[in-house]
């Protein structure tokens, strides 16, 4: 997704809490409301009622969880999954078979194994899941990992990364403060501060890059990054190049002639067709990387547009083009193979951090960002 210049952001004013913690961004859409959440099971998880709801605000909302269903017999959990949007429970693995249930968006749920799907459509990966299938295209693969944090913090700053299905930050650092974006898991923020709550409770204060306002998280949700996992891979090497194909909608990185990596990606959306070809947002040609940046916050300038996205942390950003044109992390959809972007070149978390770590130029643990020219990328249909 094509970031914008950095500007105002939506912004309003604080009305509770120090006066060093104005400035608060609209907060996302509570979405994860009793009705959205009641399905899921989070003792597989570990959490008590009163832990749970301490951690996503509820409590603070005035919201109340319906009792737990009982758990059917036991099954082996392979992974959580977090619903990015609304969707439905199906009876089996296809559109046309009845559904059974609705989760809300930010639901976080168990997930027993994929199905292939019964249906003609680009995207045949379902998932078995409590009471049916979900379509695995809304459904981001999520970890829980509490963490133990730190108060020493650079003067820089450090990088950490989401470790929890979701994080709700606050405008002060306290769970007492307005509620400021959802950090989502795997999402990466410079972390420029940490402070003690009168709870005895460590929260980390993150500077939008964006908003420049401060928004606060629990420091248990955030995982330091080290600089081991951010050192360049195959440095030795000069002869790299990426290759981006529009109607394959596939990524390959090359070392001289050796392919080193392939994966799905979704680049931008078709636009138009020009002399019976497809012309798509992500702009066709031989580009090369010139701007990097572990963590960027994306958003649209048109607040009334119907394609407005507000995606704070979107991790491991490789820049390819001056419109803003970037290679990066994806936590708002699983449904690589497809063009769905505004133009950039949406990966997983983990692909996008590898292409991160591979590419030139390499930017330095200390350092948010890096503007210089590096790897090869070309563009193709």
């Amino acid at each position: 997704m094509a970031h914008s210049p950095a500007g105002t952001g939506r912004c309003q004013s604080a009305k509770s809490g120090p006066a060093a913690f104005t400035g608060q961004p609209a907060p996302l859409t509570a979405s994860a409301s009793a009705s959205a959440i009641r399905w899921y099971n989070f003792c597989a998880m570990r959490l008590s009622r009163r832990d749970f709801l301490k951690l996503t605000g509820l409590a603070a909302g005035g919201l109340m969880l319906p009792p737990v269903p009982p758990d059917e017999a036991p099954r082996r959990v392979e992974q959580l999954g977090r619903a990015v949007r609304g969707l439905y429970i199906y009876a089996r693995p296809s559109f046309q078979s009845e559904q059974l249930n609705f989760l809300g968006a930010d639901s976080v749920f168990n997930l027993y194994g994929s199905a292939p799907g019964e249906d003609d459509t680009p995207n045949k990966v379902w998932w078995r899941v409590r009471r049916g299938y979900v379509h695995s295209a809304p459904v981001q693969l999520v970890g829980w990992e509490l963490q133990t944090p730190t108060l020493d913090v650079p003067a820089d700053g450090f990088l950490a990364e989401v470790t929890v299905p979701y994080t709700q930050s606050r405008v002060g650092p306290g769970a007492g403060y307005k509620f400021g974006y959802r950090f989502y898991y795997g999402t990466t923020h410079w972390v420029a501060r940490a402070i003690v709550d009168d709870e005895g409770g460590v929260w980390y204060g993150i500077l939008g890059d964006r908003t420049r306002a401060y928004h606060w998280a629990p420091g248990e949700h955030l995982r330091r990054v080290t600089a081991e996992e951010l050192a360049p891979l195959s440095p030795e090497v000069r002869d790299k190049r990426i290759e981006v194909s529009l109607e394959g909608q596939t990524l390959k990185c090359f070392e001289g002639d050796r392919l080193v990596l392939e994966a799905a990606c979704s680049t931008g959306v078709p636009l138009r067709r020009e002399n019976g070809r497809v012309i798509y947002g992500t702009p066709v040609g031989e580009w090369q990387v010139i701007r990097k940046r572990a963590s960027r916050h994306m958003a649209g300038d048109d607040l009334a547009a119907d394609d407005f996205f507000d995606l704070p942390g979107v991790p491991w950003v490789t820049y390819i083009h001056w419109w803003g044109v970037a290679i990066h992390g994806t936590y708002w959809h699983n449904d690589f193979g497809r063009p769905r972007s505004h133009g950039c070149i949406n990966l997983p978390n983990e692909t996008a951090k590898w292409i991160y770590r591979w590419t030139t130029p390499s930017v330095p643990p200390e350092r948010q960002e890096l503007e210089a020219r590096g790897t090869a990328v070309r563009v193709d249909y």
